[in-house]
């Protein structure tokens, strides 16, 4: 009868290199916990496995530099997923450079979902939980994060607004009414200065839907002073942005 430490170092050779993976990969049973513990520790100081956080592991690819680490978007996998269903995307000012908005790239990355996480144990990269506005899907991750780039706008490091404002323009005009009334509907869910920035850029782009939702859920008599005017948004007077 094959061990479990047999077992497992079988499926772990005919895994591919550099992917992450945990207990749930090894198709062994929950009473077999202990021992796989220590057949994975075996093989780790034979370097045929090495340890990102607790319980998550890789297959390291070796180079002529050396053992090879995982990209990335490997190592955050499993933060961004759960039981392959996506369940946080990455915000901050990382999300914000990867949209054109500033060409600064932090150290750490941030990471929104419904609900906070310590992720403090993931190896080699410092990452952060913060909690999201709406449920996160595959569907709506992109879009959420967008709308977190709205609510940061005044706090996005090295931005230029005309430049910011024209890539939000942009890429609103870009999406399907549908996608863009989807927008509306998560918005309602952010900030007013959220709500009253998307109303101007929807306004200006002429996008033909109606705003009503976006408008009646602001205060009339408040002001958003984002640090532009009509100058950059012809329509910024119309929701009180200044």
């Amino acid at each position: 009868m094959i061990s479990v430490a047999e077992k497992i170092a079988q499926t772990i050779k005919n895994m591919p290199e550099d992917v992450i993976f945990g207990y749930d990969r090894l198709s062994i049973g929950r009473e077999e916990f202990a021992s796989a513990a220590k057949a994975l520790e075996r093989l780790q100081k034979k370097g045929l496995v090495s340890r990102v956080s607790k319980g998550r592991f890789y297959k390291p690819k070796m180079t002529v530099f050396g053992r090879k680490r995982p990209n990335e978007a490997e190592l955050l996998k499993p933060y961004l997923y759960q039981k392959e269903q996506r369940t946080a995307y990455i915000t901050g000012t990382r999300l914000y450079n990867q949209l054109g908005l500033t060409t600064q790239v932090p150290a750490d990355i941030q990471i929104a979902g419904r609900s906070r996480r310590n992720l403090s144990g993931i190896s080699f990269i410092k990452v952060s939980s913060v909690k999201s506005y709406a449920d996160v899907s595959e569907d709506n991750y992109q879009m959420l994060g967008f709308l977190d780039a709205m609510k940061d706008l005044k706090q996005i490091p090295d931005l230029d607004m005309r430049a910011a404002l024209t890539i939000f323009k942009n890429r609103i005009k870009a999406l399907s009414n549908e996608r863009q009334s989807q927008m509306i509907t998560y918005a309602l869910l952010y900030p007013p200065r959220v709500r009253a920035l998307l109303g101007a850029v929807l306004e200006e782009i002429q996008s033909g839907l109606d705003l009503t939702p976006l408008k009646e859920s602001l205060n009339p008599f408040t002001k958003f002073t984002l640090g532009f005017n009509k100058s950059l948004l012809k329509t910024a007077s119309n929701w009180n942005i200044q």
